[in-house]
């Protein structure tokens, strides 16, 4: 995806749709910054150029090599973080899984038949007790109303 010299000041809010990319170039931009999980999803993203005021994201060790030359960085390899000697800021909890989610990102998925808040439900959701349950509150309350609002309508 080569968005070199588009006089981008800020990263384009279409880029999150991109994430199949596997070379990025934002060389001769005007860019600033880049914004922390501008890049989310970008799993495949193999080789990146950025201007030579930014910094790769994720920082050097979300990247194989590093290159500058005298107007862009380049940002090859992008490593897997999970996978890293560097011990992780929020390591999974029980029963999950770490996978790399751009350069640097990480996010954890729960194992099966884990779900819910920090993993720690097991099973599936209860479909069959719920829709009956809901369903016989409904028919109840429809009787109870229809039973006692039937002498207040008009008979023609």
């Amino acid at each position: 995806l080569d968005l070199s010299n588009c006089s981008l000041h800020n990263v384009p809010p279409g880029l999150a749709e991109a994430t199949a990319a596997i070379v990025l170039d934002l060389t001769e931009n005007p860019l600033t910054a880049l914004p922390n999980g501008s890049l989310l999803g970008f799993i495949h993203l193999q080789s990146l150029a950025v201007p030579l005021t930014l910094e790769c994201p994720g920082g050097s060790d979300a990247w194989q090599n590093v290159t500058v030359d005298r107007s862009s960085r380049l940002c090859q390899g992008q490593r897997n973080p999970c996978n890293s000697s560097v011990e992780l800021a929020w390591p999974c909890p029980e029963n999950s899984v770490c996978v790399p989610d751009g350069p640097g990102l990480t996010q954890c998925l729960c194992d099966s038949p884990f779900h819910g808040y920090k993993c720690l439900r097991e099973d599936t959701f209860p479909m069959l007790l719920f829709g009956g349950m809901l369903g016989s509150a409904t028919v109840s309350l429809s009787l109870l109303l229809w039973g006692t609002q039937r002498r207040k309508a008009k008979t023609p």
